[in-house]
């Protein structure tokens, strides 16, 4: 008898499969709107980050997006959507891990210089209201990493290419959760590294405004390099 190795699911990953066996179904529609985190967190009776992990690997299998202010929807899916490599099957991988971070270095830099070309006034004034909760939530965790991804994910909008901005939610949230799952890495708990984190970003905002592609690129440069540095130092433990 051919006996498959059974892995211990986590919670968010089982609240996500069934979700998503939900969506492929049609019990859940293209358009529909989600429950808010809160109303999820108390159906499954768990907390509201597990309900955020779980939508991000949503996010990260092309199923729902986030529309700021209003909530998640369910996307418009095509049946070759479904059989995209299952979430969790790369949170483990260092390479994986090292692979995220060559293609989001790629990404992001000409994202940076994009941006920094196309941006309007109203994304200048989305960055400072993330860079202000950055700086009012210096050491907390949880608001550290929220705003760090909305930050990236403002950068993708103010390029203004709508193809750009797909590609880096998928990316991010599955550098997120990579990081999540090394729970010996607490970027975001630290103070003295979550206000370089905040430097860094307010360098590049401040390139962007400046309208400076070059500088913008360099900055967001050296602001991966760091982030890399840091995960490179903690997956090797």
């Amino acid at each position: 008898m051919d006996i498959q190795k059974i892995t211990p699911r986590k919670i968010s990953e089982a609240i996500a499969e069934q979700i998503k066996e939900q969506i492929v179904g049609g019990a859940l529609k293209p358009g529909d709107k989600l429950p808010s985190t809160k109303e999820l967190s108390e159906s499954y009776q768990v907390g509201r980050s597990t309900i955020r992990e779980a939508l991000s690997a949503l996010k990260a299998m092309g199923l729902v997006e986030s529309h700021q202010g209003e909530g998640s929807y369910v996307r418009s899916i095509e049946s070759q959507d479904v059989d995209l490599p299952e979430f969790n099957s790369l949170l483990m991988s260092r390479d994986t891990v090292m692979e995220l971070i060559e293609a989001r270095q790629a990404l992001e830099v000409s994202n940076a210089a994009l941006a920094a070309e196309k941006r309007t006034e109203d994304d200048l004034r989305r960055f400072e209201a993330v860079l202000k909760r950055m700086e009012e939530h210096l050491g907390d965790e949880e608001e550290g990493e929220r705003a760090d991804i909305e930050f990236h994910l403002v950068l993708a909008q103010a390029t203004h290419n709508s193809i750009m901005a797909r590609m880096i939610e998928s990316i991010s949230t599955q550098m997120q959760t990579a990081i999540r799952e090394t729970r010996r890495l607490q970027m975001y708990a630290n103070r003295t590294v979550s206000r370089q984190l905040l430097q860094e970003h307010q360098a590049v905002y401040e390139a962007i405004k400046r309208q400076d592609p070059g500088a913008a690129q360099d900055e967001m440069r050296r602001h991966l390099f760091h982030v890399e540095q840091v995960l490179i130092r903690y997956l090797k433990k």
